[in-house]
């Protein structure tokens, strides 16, 4: 009688893809929201003030670190798992401090977008960052 084993081929598999496309998508939004921050900080300021926030400068440099910061870190694959946790807390928290009004349509959407995302950013948090990450190395 043969036992037969099998082993994980060498080669780049379709999850190895999905992961990093995956990383790619979900970093976007906050690379890009990152930059929006820095090219034009006054507006962010100025709504962070209305949501009743406290140090909405202190506020701005928080976001601008943790969404260009832990957008790029997300797309390098370091520190995976830890800064997709961070970025998910990070998007419940401002769902909560600046969509909360559900009644109004808008609101409505970009809070449960940041929900989805968060939900996304746990698929991270409990699957890793795949074969093309810093973190593999």
């Amino acid at each position: 009688m043969t036992i037969q084993t099998t082993t994980a081929r060498p080669g780049t598999s379709a999850s190895d893809v999905a992961a990093l496309a995956g990383r790619i998508l979900l970093a976007a939004i906050f690379v890009l929201s990152g930059l929006s921050k820095v090219a034009a900080p006054a507006g962010t300021i100025g709504y962070i003030a209305s949501a009743g926030l406290p140090l909405p400068q202190v506020g701005l440099a928080i976001a601008v670190i943790v969404e260009l910061g832990g957008g790029l870190a997300l797309v390098a694959g370091f520190r995976t798992r830890f800064v997709a946790a961070v970025l998910a807390l990070f998007s419940l928290a401002t769902a909560l401090a600046f969509h909360n009004h559900l009644a109004d349509q808008n609101q409505f959407i970009h809070f449960f977008k940041n929900v989805a995302m968060a939900g996304g950013l746990l698929q991270v948090v409990a699957f890793g960052a795949g074969r093309f990450a810093l973190d593999r190395r």
